[in-house]
């Protein structure tokens, strides 16, 4: 593994934090839309979530430019997308304008979760895969703990009327930041061999590192297609709906909620926020050292185990309105829970099965599902929570045991495998043999 290699990997990673620094960054701002919008919860449901329509977009609309032009000339698009969304938001007169840009950024978002894992996966030893596209995630995590500490910072320091603008702008500087640094990485060379372009594939595997590969001739037009690529489509829209039923996004996006409702104050709950941003970091980091030594599929099933556990305590004490000490503990374990597993596994399972001519477009599709359960679910989540506190967790919890049981049942493990023996592999009916 080369220093290039690495700091290539560090490079488009980046786009991880920016799409953390999107997810969590709203929690903080939700209070104030309801004020000064004059939001209902359905409103303020149908603000938060347009961001959300916006991944939809993006992770369906770059699958085909990424593996037509390259995931690295897409993310740079993605990066434009980022700051033009950070300053509409931040000053935005009315919440039509407010909702468009972040419709803008959420097309960013969606852009981000197809193209960086795919580009990272094309790039990384099959040894290192798991821990390196899970730089991705770490870097999500990342994004999402310095949200957590911007929003807290802010609210210390900028008068309350106007810090929600200014925890919506700072977004603006890290874009920046990535969008110079996409000048300094090259193009995939899987991608350059799946193109035909056999000589800059050459000089780009030799200068990462990297054993050459020829893509076999009839594979470079290839399409995606159920009928070729059956199993993964149906593996990819599993995993990328179970991680929205888990209720992680709609729990990130309503946190402030989700401790003023059991009785926190704002200083309170910010600094709460602030422990668990910290604790899904945490658990990202041990999910990244143990994804290439002990699977993917196990990661899965653990941490289906802990998020059922911790959901039915959180449903417990929303329900019962008792042992609201013991809220921060539960919401803790869950994310321990949810970064150690799907949120660990989820981006780089989707880029290891699909072959490389349709990786992009089969990425795009488990994006997709992911963010249309996240929209339905995050713009519903305040309409029933609202009548019933309860109730959410207590179906989170159901559908990480029913989780449990698929995961368990039919997904293969995919750790240790060179990308072009998964294809393989993925592309009969086999269980693909795990490397030692």
């Amino acid at each position: 593994m080369t220093g290039t290699r690495l700091g290539i990997v560090v490079i488009a990673g980046l786009a991880g934090l920016l799409f953390g620094f999107d997810t969590a960054v709203i929690s903080g701002v939700t209070q104030a839309l309801r004020t000064v919008f004059g939001l209902s919860p359905a409103g303020l449901g149908a603000a938060v979530s347009s961001a959300l329509w916006g991944t939809l977009v993006g992770a369906l609309a770059m699958g085909i430019p990424g593996d037509r032009y390259g995931a690295r000339n897409c993310l740079r698009l993605v990066g434009v997308l980022y700051v033009a969304s950070a300053i509409g938001c931040a000053l935005a007169p009315d919440v039509a304008t407010f909702a468009a840009f972040r419709f803008v950024g959420g097309i960013a978002v969606g852009g981000s979760s197809v193209l960086a894992p795919v580009y990272i996966s094309e790039i990384a030893p099959a040894a290192w895969r798991g821990a390196l596209v899970g730089f991705f995630q770490f870097d999500i995590v990342l994004g999402i703990l310095v949200a957590y500490l911007s929003n807290y910072v802010v609210g210390g320091i900028v008068p309350a009327d106007a810090a929600w603008r200014w925890r919506l702008g700072v977004a603006a500087v890290p874009a920046i930041v990535f969008l110079a640094l996409l000048l300094l990485i090259p193009q995939s060379p899987r991608w350059l061999a799946a193109k035909g372009r056999s000589v800059e594939a050459e000089l780009a595997f030799r200068r990462l590192g990297m054993t050459v590969i020829v893509a076999p001739a009839a594979a470079r037009d290839e399409l995606l297609s159920w009928r070729r690529h059956r199993r993964p489509i149906l593996l990819a829209v599993v995993l990328a709906a179970f991680n929205q039923l888990s209720g992680i996004n709609a729990i990130l996006y309503y946190l402030g909620d989700i401790f003023a409702a059991a009785g926190f104050g704002a200083t309170s709950s910010d600094l709460q926020q602030v422990a668990i941003g910290a604790t899904n970091l945490a658990a990202t980091v041990a999910a990244m050292l143990a994804i290439d030594r002990f699977g993917r599929k196990t990661l899965l099933l653990a941490g289906s185990v802990g998020m059922v556990v911790a959901l039915a305590g959180v449903a417990a004490i929303m329900g019962l309105g008792r042992h609201q000490s013991l809220l921060i503990w539960m919401l803790a374990g869950f994310i321990a829970s949810f970064a150690f597993s799907q949120g660990a596994v989820i981006w780089v399972y989707l880029s290891e099965i699909f072959p490389t001519p349709v990786r992009a477009r089969g990425q795009g599709v488990g994006s997709a599902t992911h963010w249309i359960c996240n929209a339905v679910i995050s713009g519903l989540f305040p309409v029933v929570a609202a009548s019933t506190r309860a109730l959410p967790f207590a179906v989170f919890a159901v559908c990480m045991a029913l989780q449990f049981l698929i995961v368990w049942r039919f997904f293969p493990e995919t750790k240790g495998l060179e990308l072009e023996r998964l294809d393989a592999a993925l592309a009969g009916a086999g269980e693909p043999d795990t490397a030692p």
